[in-house]
């Protein structure tokens, strides 16, 4: 019996940290780092369209408070996400060595 896929939704702040992330790479690294990038995040948040709760909670507490959990797409980039009513609501995509919390609150 196959797994159950839950819908990913993007908002848009994350939509455009997605492509900002992107154009960062292809300008600065070229792009086959861009394109790698890219890749890699899609196949990780891909992930999770089966298993929702794959990330953390969230070790803020606030957001924690909130359902918000966090998972790590890269060694420099995170999706910031909820699961509401069966759906991956992907909040935000983010420098995990940032102050980005800030953002969600």
């Amino acid at each position: 019996m196959p797994a159950r896929r839950n819908k990913l939704v993007y908002l848009a702040p994350a939509a455009q940290d997605m492509e900002e992330i992107v154009k960062f790479h292809l300008t600065r690294v070229g792009a086959q780092s861009a394109r790698g990038i890219y890749e890699q995040m899609k196949k990780e948040i891909g992930r999770l369209a089966s298993y929702p709760l794959l990330g953390q909670t969230h070790p803020d507490p606030l957001l924690a408070q909130e359902g918000f959990r966090k998972l790590v797409l890269t060694d420099t980039y995170v999706a910031v996400y909820k699961v509401i009513d069966g759906e991956v609501v992907i909040y935000r995509i983010v420098n995990g060595r940032t102050d980005y919390p800030r953002l969600l609150k």
